[in-house]
């Protein structure tokens, strides 16, 4: 399948099993996400993988960060355990006077993609979620991030539900965003 063919059948997955990929699966398909372009090599970015505790560890967080009470606290703390793995995308800000943070994020958010994309490809269920509370301190405190570093959301990893959503082609007219000077 080329490239172009794997972009084109791609789509989020928001019902995933419990089945996830290992580290060790994981590993490649990083080092090929970590190939996205990347002004001056700066790295500005990282992933945490978040299994089992860690997951209502980000739950309880999540429910603190929206004030949650009762059944909304409830609700609001179990959207991590939709999928086995959860990996949090973080970018990682670093003082430059030639690459701004506006461009070290694209970068950041350059790796989830190329890395959703990926895990797709290789045959797993897919979705990116964020949100206002990626930037809460409940949430940042419970990934232990950095003053220098941000979330910019979870990729939820999982199998595939045996139906999924049908793999037409995209009837996006590019024309529409395509202009010439």
């Amino acid at each position: 399948m080329s490239a172009l063919d794997a972009v084109r059948r791609r789509h989020s997955h928001s019902k995933v099993t419990a089945d996830a990929p290992t580290t060790e699966e994981l590993l490649p398909l990083i080092e090929a996400a970590a190939t996205v372009a990347d002004h001056s090599s700066m790295r500005p970015w990282r992933l945490i993988e978040l299994r089992g505790d860690a997951r209502v560890r980000l739950g309880m967080a999540l429910a603190e960060a929206s004030g949650a009470e009762g059944k909304d606290a409830v609700k609001a703390g179990e959207k991590p355990l939709r999928a086995s793995l959860l990996i949090a995308v973080v970018g990682v800000y670093k003082p430059s006077f030639k690459v701004p943070t506006w461009e070290q994020e694209a970068v950041a958010s350059g790796v989830a993609h190329m890395l959703s994309l990926l895990l797709d490809e290789a045959g797993w269920g897919v979705f990116w979620r964020t949100g206002i509370h990626t930037r809460s301190e409940a949430v940042h405190r419970m990934h232990e991030l950095a003053p220098n570093e941000h979330l910019l959301g979870w990729l939820y990893v999982g199998g595939r539900p045996g139906r999924t959503k049908s793999e037409k082609p995209s009837k996006f007219d590019a024309r529409r965003v395509l202009s010439s000077l």
